[in-house]
């Protein structure tokens, strides 16, 4: 059996090893592509609408991989960085509920015959659990010393942001169901428009993901592939949504209003007060305006 390499008093890694895990990683990725391929051409084939709800899907979910990137390339992120990049999360979720999610939410409610009493109420509910859910979520998830065996701040700090990275990944999946209810409808190109104008929007969502990974002390890789596989919800999302819209689209309010509600809880309970932790309120409340406006911009302009 070969000795391992040494230097430095450091043992070095097998470069049969990696090579062994980049072979791994390449078939699996392949295999995955290839088993993505037959699906759409079955779909494409039998059910031509779910077939172009999930090329829409995989297109948000590229978009939001492609805002993931970046982190691989950057240099370590200063705290008043992170601190105002975290605000700028804040500002485009903050956005997204009630441009991409409540105002949505309540035109799909309208549509199944509410009246504005019922809309509204049925959207306040599905707020109300949407948060609830992440107030039981953050009761149970496990205590400081269950936590990579730390305890205190780095604890504190990695349940915060799986609660932030937890939010944003739950409000994809809804809009995944957007899309797939816009390719089951009768317009393909107004579908189309949709589609795209949800993945221009998920670009930043990838970055903010990364960043907070990055951030809460995982390493690069992980931070980067944790936030471009955040955007995997969608095509499954768009694919669900054009199946069964058909005799289930009175869920589409409900889930709409649920992502908004566990956004909401996240931007009050943890990200604000994060962000104004250590005196770093200014730049915080800059980023989050500035995220707020552009998320803004991009939900009315690309309707």
């Amino acid at each position: 059996m070969p000795r391992p390499a040494v230097q430095d008093g450091q043992i070095l890694p097998d470069p049969r090893a990696s090579m062994l895990k980049g072979l791994l990683g390449t078939s699996l990725l392949a295999l995955s592509a290839f088993g993505v391929f037959a699906l759409w051409r079955y779909l494409d084939t039998s059910h031509p609408a779910v077939g172009a709800a999930l090329l829409g899907g995989l297109l948000a979910a590229g978009a939001t991989a492609l805002g993931a990137l970046p982190v691989a390339f950057s240099q370590r992120v200063p705290e008043r960085v992170q601190d105002t990049l975290l605000g700028f999360g804040a500002g485009i979720m903050l956005a997204a509920c009630a441009f991409s999610l409540i105002i949505p939410g309540l035109d799909a409610a309208r549509e199944l015959g509410r009246g504005p009493w019922g809309a509204g109420l049925s959207i306040a509910g599905a707020i109300l659990l949407g948060a609830s859910a992440l107030l039981v979520l953050d009761r149970v998830l496990p205590h400081e010393h269950f936590i990579k065996g730390k305890e205190g701040k780095p604890a504190r700090n990695l349940r915060r942001t799986w609660l932030f990275v937890f939010a944003i990944t739950l409000h994809n999946f809804p809009e995944g169901l957007a899309i797939g209810v816009g390719y089951a409808g009768a317009d393909p190109v107004q579908a189309g428009s949709l589609a795209m104008g949800i993945s221009i929007q998920d670009v930043p969502e990838g970055l903010v993901v990364a960043i907070a990974l990055l951030a809460a002390g995982y390493r690069r890789a992980f931070a980067v592939g944790f936030g471009m596989a955040s955007g995997l919800v969608e095509p499954l999302g768009a694919v669900l949504g054009a199946a069964i819209v058909g005799w289930s689209a009175s869920l589409l309010p409900w889930g709409l209003g649920f992502a908004a509600g566990a956004m909401l809880f996240v931007i009050s309970h943890e990200i604000i007060p994060e962000t104004h932790r250590k005196g770093h309120e200014v730049p915080a409340t800059c980023g989050l305006m500035l995220g707020f406006v552009l998320m803004m911009v991009l939900d009315t302009a690309l309707q």
